[in-house]
Formats: structure tokens, C-alpha cells, sequence
């Protein structure tokens, strides 16, 4: 057995929301629309301009290269010093797409193509299930790939292996699990699958882990979906709210033979959660994914949430060559988009994954719905059920702030003869009560 783990998580808290009928941008958009050609293959070089047309999911406006916004009475201008190729910010609950630059180009996404892996194969085995690593599945991974330090012929948990993909970004943990789900061919399959499902339609998935691979291209506007439907998954949200926790080591014999396992500290690469340097936590951050490789530069999508309104931001390849770039514009379009949220025009939609639409549903942005716990209160903003519980025991007994005792799951849909009728929180529920740093 692995040794207990310790772990610290920014634990999160969740407002509701009443989403309502959007535009019919908002809707499918016919494949042959979506993602025009020009950057079949993604680019290595900064400097390279966006296509003139890209997909319209999402809004017509979103298809346009430059930047998307519609300022209205009162509402900041937007930084000054933004450098990405793309970037987008969005209401996570509302699914409004606030402003976005170049959102549907479609670049190198290095790591953070990691969360639609996640999302795509986290649901497939419990936590506690056990797998010994053959070295056949280490066989394969990229010259100069993150690891977390898997072994082969040692023993790890599902829990260990996720959290391997979430705080180090391994690719070692990604090649596991993908041999777990019968290979990584059969995982690239799933994954563009599910892609295609969450109307995705930039994404090309080549590699699992994000690692270069010619035709490996997604999005901001994608990424952004990805990290939406991931937070529905409460193993998702937990994980990727992890700063740091203990991983299990390499079996080792004692002085007198006896063989031990020491676990060692593993912490998030995502630095608006940890911190770095010149970098501080990020006020309300609770995820998501971060990645850098050769051809994308460095990528990453957050979600935080502050006085009940829960945002996205995802930046890709910012040009400016410094230190911790891609998270200092993040956080700059994260203070943008909460001063200027109620004070700007939609510039475009996250839109329903496919399984969501229909006659009944068309239109409807989010997720699709899951049943409302027994007891759950439904409703619009400000529903019952909404708050932490202050003090509460991490799942290994340890105590902070406080982890939300309940997670609200799903949505509320109310069927009124034939009419589709949304009236459901966002669960990205517990978002962001911060635990103290130890």
C-alpha cells in the first residue's frame, strides 16, 4: 500500500446562476464552417499571423482575427500588454464569452491539452484501484517530456496517477493510464471523440499528454470548453485545486533487507495556484492546466472565482519572452474580466456539447445536465446549498479553511411539455475558499 498522502488544495466555493436561452450563434455550426484549413499543422514561429477566417462556434464575431470585445457604459479597457497569439475570457456560468483575441486559431496546445484527457478518462476507474507499471508503457515517451518520477514495475493507485497528471504534469502518469484504457491509440481516438462531442471542432488530437506531434492543434475558444466540462467532474475540480501532495517513491530494501517505499513531494506546476517568484496566488484560483512545449510556447487556462461570479481565462503563446509570462497576462485578463463583467456585450458563446441539443434544447450553453442530488435546491441565484463549511477534514484527515462539505452536482432541468426550460447553477461548486499555506 502507498503511504498516506498530505495533501493542500485551494478548495472551492460556488455561486448559482440562472443561465438563460442564448443567441443562435450559440448553436452547432456545420463542420465545413467550423475549423477552416490554414493551420492544419501547428507553427512553431511567434511571428506567424492568424487565418483570415476561422470557426464561427460560438458567434460570428469569433471568427474574426483580432480582438473581440464591446465595451460598454463604464467598463475598463482592456490591458495594454498582452502579447498571446490567442487568449479568451468567459463567464464560466453563463457560458458569455466577455472578450477574445484570435480564439479559434488553432495552435500547438502543449499540456493543457491534458484536460480533455482528463475529462475523456477520469469517470473510467475509482480512485483506489491499483495498477503495476510494465516498462513497455514508459516506453514511448517524448525526449524531454515532465515526468512525476513513475517506475516501472512498482504499484500505484488511479488517485496517484492523476494527481502525477495534474500537479507535474507527467507524461509518464498520461502514458499509464492511456495503456490502462487499452492503449494510446485507442485513447487519441476517445479523446477526439469527446472532443467532438463538446463541439471542440479545432481540436486534433495526435499525442495524449500534449507533447509535439505534427497536426497536434486545439484552441483557446477549446480549451476553454475543456476545462468548463472537466469542472463538472468533482475528481477533476479536487485535482486540479491540489498545490501539492506526496507521491510515492521507488521501493528501496533497508539495512536489514526489509523493502520500503518513501513517498516524496509533488506541487502543482500551475503557478497562479502555487506561486512563483514574481508570480503570486492568484485571488479565488481553483485550477486549471498549464503546458509548454517547442511549437506552442507556453499555454495555459485558469478558472477563478471572486464575489460569486466565476470566470475562465485561457492564453496561448504569449510573445513576450519572460519569466512566468503566460500567468501574468492570465491574471491581468482575470482582473479585466472581473471589473468589466456586467459592463460588456458578449462578443460570442461557450456552447452546448452536442448531446446537450435538440428541439427542446437549442440554444442552451453548459454542459450536459445531470440529475439534482435528493434534497438539492434548485433555482437562480443566491440558491440554498451554495456555502462552505468552514473547517471541514480533507479526504485524508487533514484540516484547513475548509473543503465544502457537499458538492453540488449537475443541473436542474425542468421539462414543461415539450419545452426545454433551463434554470440550473454552474457547478463548478466549492470554487474557491482557499486553504492557508502551510
Amino acid at each position: 500500500m502507498p503511504p498516506p498522502m498530505k495533501i493542500l488544495r485551494r478548495s472551492p466555493l460556488v455561486a448559482a446562476a440562472v443561465l438563460t436561452a442564448v443567441s443562435p450563434l450559440a448553436l452547432a455550426v456545420p463542420a465545413a464552417q467550423a475549423a477552416p484549413g490554414p493551420e492544419a499543422s501547428p507553427s512553431a514561429s511567434p511571428s506567424a499571423t492568424p487565418p483570415a477566417s476561422m470557426s464561427a462556434v460560438g458567434g460570428a464575431r469569433l471568427a474574426l482575427p483580432g480582438t473581440q470585445v464591446e465595451l460598454a457604459g463604464g467598463a475598463p479597457v482592456l490591458p495594454k500588454d498582452l502579447t498571446a497569439r490567442s487568449w479568451i475570457v468567459a463567464d464560466a456560468e453563463s457560458g458569455d464569452v466577455l472578450a477574445a483575441h484570435n480564439a479559434h486559431w488553432r495552435l500547438a496546445p502543449a499540456s493543457t491539452l491534458k484536460m480533455l484527457f482528463a475529462d475523456t478518462l477520469l469517470p473510467k476507474w475509482p480512485r483506489t484501484e491499483k495498477h503495476r507499471v510494465t516498462p513497455e508503457e514508459l516506453a514511448d515517451l517524448g525526449a524531454g517530456s515532465s515526468l512525476v518520477g513513475i517506475k516501472e514495475n512498482e504499484t500505484y493507485t488511479v488517485e496517484d496517477l492523476w494527481r502525477g497528471v495534474f500537479l507535474m504534469s507527467g507524461n509518464d502518469a498520461v502514458h499509464v493510464l492511456s495503456a490502462m484504457n487499452g492503449g494510446v491509440a485507442d485513447t487519441v481516438d476517445e479523446m477526439n471523440e469527446h472532443a467532438a462531442e463538446l463541439q471542440a471542432l479545432d481540436t486534433e488530437v495526435v499525442s495524449p499528454d500534449g507533447y509535439d506531434a505534427p497536426g497536434q492543434v486545439s484552441s483557446a475558444y477549446d480549451l476553454t470548453l475543456f476545462a468548463r466540462s472537466g469542472m463538472q467532474k468533482k475528481d477533476f475540480r479536487e485535482y486540479a485545486s491540489t498545490v501539492r501532495a506526496m507521491f510515492p517513491g521507488e521501493t528501496r530494501k533497508g539495512a536489514k533487507g526489509k523493502p520500503y517505499r518513501k513517498p516524496f513531494e509533488i506541487q502543482n506546476t500551475n503557478r497562479l495556484l502555487r506561486g512563483d517568484g514574481d508570480v503570486r496566488v492568484y485571488p479565488g484560483i481553483a485550477g486549471v492546466k498549464n503546458g509548454n512545449t517547442t511549437n506552442a510556447g507556453a499555454t495555459f487556462t485558469g478558472v477563478a472565482e471572486q464575489g460569486g461570479r466565476v470566470l475562465l481565462v485561457t492564453v496561448m503563446n504569449p510573445a513576450k519572452a519572460e519569466h512566468n509570462e503566460v500567468y501574468k497576462e492570465t491574471a491581468r485578463l482575470f482582473d479585466w474580466g472581473f471589473a468589466a463583467a456586467g459592463k460588456v456585450r458578449p462578443v460570442g458563446t461557450l456552447v452546448a456539447p452536442r448531446s446537450a441539443r435538440g428541439p427542446e434544447a437549442e440554444g442552451r450553453s453548459g454542459p450536459a445536465p445531470e440529475p439534482e442530488a435528493p434534497g438539492e435546491a434548485g433555482g437562480g441565484t443566491g440558491a440554498a446549498g451554495a456555502g462552505p463549511v468552514a473547517g471541514a477534514a480533507a479526504a485524508d484527515g487533514s484540516t484547513g479553511a475548509g473543503i465544502a462539505a457537499g458538492i453540488a452536482g449537475g443541473a436542474l432541468v425542468l421539462l414543461v411539455g415539450t419545452a426545454y426550460l433551463v434554470n440550473r447553477r454552474w457547478p463548478v461548486p466549492d470554487l474557491v475558499r482557499r486553504r492557508s499555506r502551510p
